[in-house]
């Protein structure tokens, strides 16, 4: 796996090919809070070859093999913004390195804010968002207080695979979002500016937020198209893979 260091911290990086002679925007994929490069699985591929566009894949410090965060429970303990430095520091470097000027941002949960976050800054071809979050909703604090409570005796196995530490991948995540200080967490007026194409997804039965989530973003010059999955939780490309794929398929043919 490659690895691609900004400002000294290796993150794992994973590279799609796209159909051979097309030149369309590579698709950047953002995950979820706890999300990494394998748990995502093969859906990024499924979703290059169905648009022909190269893909990259990376997880963010912490995750899946990046280099993890010291002290993750004491000093380096994320801040209620880390989202907004991840959009607007860290991954503007990483495209740079990576020779990207216009991508298409294609973000899950933590990962739709950031693609968000990026979006409402940068010049990218298009924007899709999968559960992302715009504001701290009440049922979102009550799974993460449930996913606490559930860490150490099922979540933590079944996310060992994922992580080469899991417990930063799993405490960083946890902790900010029950952190008192992150219910102010607000980027709608960021949503107002930007200018590309928005897709937003939301399942019908998401543990972690309701259809504000996606009726919130609400740029006020580009274009937004929301879509409600029935029999879909918090992960449209886990729970109804194929539909999303389409979705997002039939988007970019007509936008980007």
């Amino acid at each position: 796996m490659e690895t691609i260091a900004i400002d000294g911290v290796a993150l794992e990086v994973q590279r799609l090919a796209g159909a051979p002679g097309r030149r369309l925007a590579p698709i950047v994929f953002l995950h979820e809070g706890l999300g990494s490069v394998a748990m995502w699985r093969d859906w990024p591929q499924q979703v290059c070859e169905a648009t022909g566009r190269s893909g990259v894949v990376y997880s963010r410090r912490g995750y899946g093999n990046s280099d993890p965060v010291p002290d993750v429970r004491g000093a380096g303990r994320l801040l209620p913004n880390y989202m907004h430095r991840e959009a607007w520091d860290v991954l503007p470097a990483l495209l740079q390195k990576l020779e990207i000027e216009r991508p298409v941002l294609l973000g899950h949960s933590d990962g739709g804010s950031i693609a968000l976050l990026h979006a409402s800054r940068y010049p990218v071809a298009a924007c899709i968002v999968m559960a992302p979050h715009v504001i701290v909703e009440d049922v979102s604090v009550r799974s993460i207080e449930a996913a606490r409570d559930a860490y150490p005796s099922s979540i933590r196995e079944r996310l060992k695979r994922y992580h080469a530490d899991v417990d930063v991948a799993f405490w960083q995540w946890n902790d900010i979002w029950l952190d008192p200080a992150f219910r102010a967490f607000d980027v709608r007026e960021d949503c107002r500016r930007i200018e590309a194409p928005v897709l937003a997804i939301q399942g019908r039965d998401d543990a972690y937020g309701t259809m504000r989530q996606i009726e919130e973003i609400g740029p006020t010059r580009g274009s937004v198209r929301l879509e409600e999955l029935a029999d879909c939780g918090h992960s449209p490309h886990r729970d109804q893979p194929d539909l999303t794929c389409r979705l997002v398929t039939e988007f970019l043919l007509a936008t980007a």
